[in-house]
């Protein structure tokens, strides 16, 4: 039996799937039959999209909705701002020790 072939489903796609299933009753059966995507993946889906429509962040993945992608841009940045200040306390405190 020859392997299925790879589908890669845009983030976009992956949204308007999982709000299929959620908001138009969708089937996983049905969404892998118009996707073509494996049924862990159409599961993945579901379960994430419900998941921030309660609020709650993915982690190590990107979000599906432009609100969750925005609140993961600004973890992000908030995490470099948090890094760049412990490199200047370090330097700070260095270059007290110099003078």
């Amino acid at each position: 039996m020859p392997r299925k072939e790879r589908v890669t489903p845009t983030e976009q796609q992956k949204l308007e799937y999982a709000k299929m299933m959620v908001e138009d009753g969708y089937t996983n059966q049905q969404i892998q039959e118009i996707s073509g995507a494996c049924s862990s993946a159409v599961v993945r889906w579901k379960r994430q999209y419900k998941q921030e429509m309660l609020g709650i962040t993915p982690q190590n993945t990107t979000a599906f909705t432009s609100e969750q992608r925005r609140i993961q841009e600004l973890e992000k940045q908030l995490a470099r701002a948090k890094r760049d200040i412990d490199i200047l306390k370090k330097a700070s405190a260095l270059f007290i020790q110099d003078h």
